[in-house]
């Protein structure tokens, strides 16, 4: 298995090469249905529903309502085509759609504004599940791309369907938001569930733990904070690029939205800074408490050959072939010799308890 996706991310990667820029290929793994869903509303209005075919989608571009139009399955690059073909999108930007391995940035094209983000959560299996997520922001739309079916913008549908707190009133600017608000709230899920498996990593080693599957463990969590912090940290700048922006799409009351995601932003990127050092420290301790227990090991192996140096030596001196040694032909040699090395042995016993030594 670890050795296919390296491949296979090559094979893609050699494809693009030579290609002439704006040409789409879809650079991820995930071939699903194409799906295509639109909520198109105003604030006494609103209708779901499912589109069969991407030509649906067109007519929705010269509404005076609000439309947020959801494609699923990236695979389908003549489709995604189309749309963007009617939506007047740059080549470009259609590439950056299809490609999967982009980092999260902002574009201004002026009548619209293009974003991409990564979408993440954790699965049943407590595994990162981690989907690039592009979003096309239009004077009455917001086109979003997913590789797949399944988000995190279940809670948002609701609120549409319910006309729930004051997206309905809104532009499609505070739709926008709204998407990325709920991105930004499975990240706190995410930086949860870290810091109780840090929490959970540093209670067994103060129990004194240091099984193999701790180290495995360690490295795990370090290379899931590498991937968050990635797909995180640049979201600061584009949250940031957002309130210096002059385009018209964008409501000036709609920046003090976006400023609130800034701040979820920036104490997200602390906390995961935090986690991230913690993590460092657990392979410290880790490499500690393998080292204490190992000078353990040694003082007990230590106490023991010392105890037994001055025996062995009365041994080896009793052992010696002389035929003249006074005291083997005493009567009571070989009990009062057992006796001075059970003397000696507890003497020792009692002198490395006092210095603390046991």
């Amino acid at each position: 298995m670890s050795k296919r996706k390296p491949k296979k991310r090559t094979q893609n990667y050699k494809k693009q090469i030579g290609q002439v820029p704006g040409t789409l290929i879809y650079t991820g793994n995930k071939n699903s249905d194409l799906f295509i869903d639109a909520f198109d509303y105003t604030e006494n209005y609103f209708k779901e529903q499912e589109l069969e075919t991407v030509e649906h989608a067109f007519e929705f571009k010269s509404t005076e309502s609000i439309t947020w139009i959801n494609i699923n399955g990236l695979n389908h690059i003549e489709e995604i085509e189309k749309i963007g073909n009617h939506y007047n999108l740059h080549p470009l930007v259609l590439e950056d759609i299809v490609n999967t391995g982009q980092r999260p940035k902002l574009d201004d094209h002026g009548d619209y504004i293009f974003m991409v983000l990564k979408m993440m959560y954790y699965d049943k299996d407590e595994n990162i599940v981690s989907e690039q997520v592009s979003f096309v922001l239009g004077s009455n739309y917001v086109l979003s791309f997913q590789e797949a079916e399944g988000d995190v913008f279940d809670s948002l549908r609701e609120r549409i369907r319910q006309s729930k707190g004051r997206i309905r009133s809104l532009g499609s600017d505070y739709l926008l938001y709204a998407l990325i608000d709920s991105v930004a709230d499975h990240y706190y899920a995410i930086i949860e569930t870290m810091g109780n498996k840090i929490e959970d990593l540093e209670d067994s080693l103060f129990e004194g733990q240091t099984k193999e599957e701790i180290t495995t463990d360690i490295q795990s969590l370090k290379r899931e904070i590498l991937k968050i912090r990635r797909s995180i940290f640049p979201l600061r700048e584009i949250i940031n690029r957002i309130d210096k922006s002059e385009n018209k799409l964008i409501d000036e009351k709609t920046l003090h939205y976006f400023d609130d995601v800034y701040d979820h932003i920036v104490q997200i990127t602390d906390t995961i800074d935090i986690y991230r050092e913690m993590t460092w420290g657990l392979m410290d301790m880790y490499m500690t408490t393998i080292s204490n227990r190992m000078n353990e090991v040694m003082k007990v192996l230590t106490i023991i050959a010392t105890i037994f140096i001055p025996l062995t030596f009365i041994a080896g001196i009793y052992g010696m072939n002389f035929d003249n040694i006074p005291e083997l032909h005493y009567k009571y040699s070989y009990h009062i010799l057992w006796l001075v090395m059970i003397i000696v042995f507890i003497g020792m016993l009692y002198y490395f308890k006092r210095k603390k030594w046991l």
